[in-house]
């Protein structure tokens, strides 16, 4: 995450420093990697784009007004919402803030993978279908030809035997001999 400062005096900004200085602190004790960037070589519009294109989290902008009314503003890069907190309890916020952005970005990508397996049994229709991407779930018959053969037509590799898929015998889409599994088979991007 990252603190950043807004000012226009040198006064204003050691104020700005001694309000965060015990925020950073406490943020660092529960072991959040924290930037207090202060820095003048920049504007803060050019920070706050240039955090998000590296994909900070949750930044928190604070100035000289914003201590009077003992408040911060919170912006979180999963959603893209700003919000104005209270800076008593923020700590605790940010620490909760970041759990759930964890919890609501897995759950985004897990989401969209288990939209993108598709299950194949036609090496021509899995052909044409790998082209568009995703995750093929194939019964493969374990030889290395297979495999070789596979990834010459298509550029797909198996990349995995996956855990959670209820497994039974099959015939390999390929070779045309028995299968004990599926596998899942995609191109790398």
């Amino acid at each position: 995450m990252v603190i950043v400062p807004i000012y226009k005096s040198a006064e204003q900004l050691a104020t700005v420093d001694a309000a965060v200085a015990p925020i950073v602190e406490q943020l660092k004790k529960l072991g959040i990697t924290v930037k207090y960037d202060n820095a003048d070589n920049k504007r803060p519009g050019f920070k706050f784009a240039d955090y998000e294109l590296k994909g900070v989290p949750v930044r928190l902008v604070l100035g000289a007004r914003d201590l009077e009314n003992g408040t911060v503003e919170v912006m979180r890069r999963d959603t893209l919402e700003k919000e104005t907190r209270s800076l008593e309890g923020i700590v605790e916020y940010v620490q909760q803030l970041l759990d759930e952005i964890q919890a609501n970005i897995f759950e985004k990508a897990k989401s969209f993978r288990d939209a993108h397996i598709y299950e194949c049994d036609n090496y021509e229709e899995f052909k044409q279908r790998v082209k568009d991407g995703g995750f093929f779930l194939c019964h493969w018959d374990g030889t290395a030809e297979t495999e070789a053969q596979i990834k010459a037509d298509t550029q797909a590799t198996i990349r995995c035997v996956p855990f959670g898929v209820e497994q039974t015998p099959g015939v390999d889409m390929v070779s045309g001999k028995p299968s004990v599994a599926r596998v899942l088979i995609a191109r790398s991007y």
